[in-house]
């Protein structure tokens, strides 16, 4: 395969596609990861064969792999012209660090309307009239709202393509969508409701998003410069457009283990294990529709591979991947360029990379242990 055949370009380069970006500075004191690399041995089981690290990689069209465990970098390679230095468009697997700067908030009752921090959402003919905020968290809104991008007149694509064409607000858009089923009871996965939960933050905060990135991306130490696309009106699309290094990227899983960097808690006692586990039955691994997946359920802007929330990844589209396995305490950052236009193609990747992630990481584990002589 060759890079170009990828479109590794418009993932590495995410600033062709918002006409307005904001970088977010690398920390004033920045915290390159312990290092002790060596090879990792890795049979993965899954599409209906058994395979090694490396057909895994080539064939889920992978541009960075990194693993971290225990706080060292023990595992990195790049693939297709990609380096440790280019940001990498992560697309949705930036909820997951909205999910983080929510956790964040002291003292926010997720049980509260989210029209109580955003007024502008108190209108009948408003979806998000009577969703709380734990609503916004788990996507179980009942806003009507199909998730398709490769369908133009789907509500997603008509929500970004303004955006991305310098002419449209996000907000505007918001509050014109209409009400579905019951709030809480279903899931539809739902970039407007990570939007709608932005801007219940940037109320609750006084601060909007790259603002409160900036905090966080200086507390954990950053080694590079992030970016994050927003629409003309300065508003982030806080669901879709940060990019970061492959190493920067493992910083948010790491903090997803436990909520603590270096000893110090960046998100208040308990908000990781919240945000990791499945609210509602209906949210647990398994029982998502299976056009997403099979494999996970959903928390709080996390996706957990099991019902308590010990295994958990941000998932973006096209692969990217931020997996924590905090048990284990490793992560593992997989970014990758697969096609989109597939939709069939697209969810036996993503299959795949569910059955993978955990394999690489018990692998790292355990090759971990062994070097250390446990």
């Amino acid at each position: 395969m060759t890079a170009a055949a990828l479109d590794v370009e418009s993932l590495r380069e995410p600033q062709r596609w918002f006409p307005r970006t904001t970088e977010i500075p690398a920390a004033t004191a920045p915290a390159p990861w312990p290092r002790a690399e060596r090879p990792l041995s890795v049979r993965v089981f899954g599409a209906g064969r058994t395979m090694d690290l490396d057909e895994f990689l080539d064939i889920t069209y992978t541009t960075a792999l990194l693993v971290i465990v225990d706080g060292t970098l023990v595992h990195e390679r790049y693939f297709h012209g990609v380096t440790p230095e280019d940001r990498l468009l992560g697309n949705s697997a930036t909820k997951s660090a909205l999910a983080l700067l929510v956790g964040g908030i002291p003292g926010l009752d997720l049980d509260a309307p989210a029209r109580s921090y955003v007024p502008e959402l108190d209108d009948k003919a408003c979806g998000y009239r009577d969703v709380t905020i734990r609503h916004l968290l788990a996507m179980t809104t009942g806003v009507h709202w199909a998730e398709d991008h490769r369908d133009p007149d789907s509500p997603a694509a008509r929500l970004v393509a303004p955006v991305r064409e310098g002419t449209g607000s996000l907000r505007e858009q918001l509050v014109r969508i209409p009400p579905g089923r019951t709030p809480g009871t279903s899931f539809t996965y739902c970039t407007a409701d990570s939007l709608v939960l932005d801007w219940v933050r940037e109320r609750a905060t006084g601060r909007d998003f790259t603002t409160d990135l900036a905090r966080l991306w200086n507390a954990v130490g950053a080694e590079h410069p992030a970016v994050v696309g927003h629409d003309p009106h300065g508003v982030a699309m806080a669901g879709g457009s940060l990019a970061a290094t492959a190493r920067d990227w493992a910083r948010l899983g790491w903090l997803q283990i436990d909520g603590r960097w270096h000893g110090n808690p960046l998100v208040p006692a308990g908000w990781a294990d919240e945000s990791s586990r499945p609210g509602e039955l209906f949210l647990r691994p398994g029982r998502l529709p299976t056009t997403i997946t099979t494999h996970a359920g959903f928390g709080h802007h996390w996706w957990p591979l099991d019902t308590a929330g010990r295994r958990v990844t941000a998932d973006g589209m096209r692969g990217q991947f931020v997996y924590a396995d905090r048990d284990r305490r490793v992560v593992v950052v997989k970014t990758s360029a697969w096609p989109h236009g597939d939709a069939w193609a697209d969810m036996q990747y993503r299959d795949l990379c569910y059955l993978a992630l955990p394999a690489v990481a018990q692998a790292a584990a355990a090759m971990r242990q062994t070097d250390q002589g446990e």
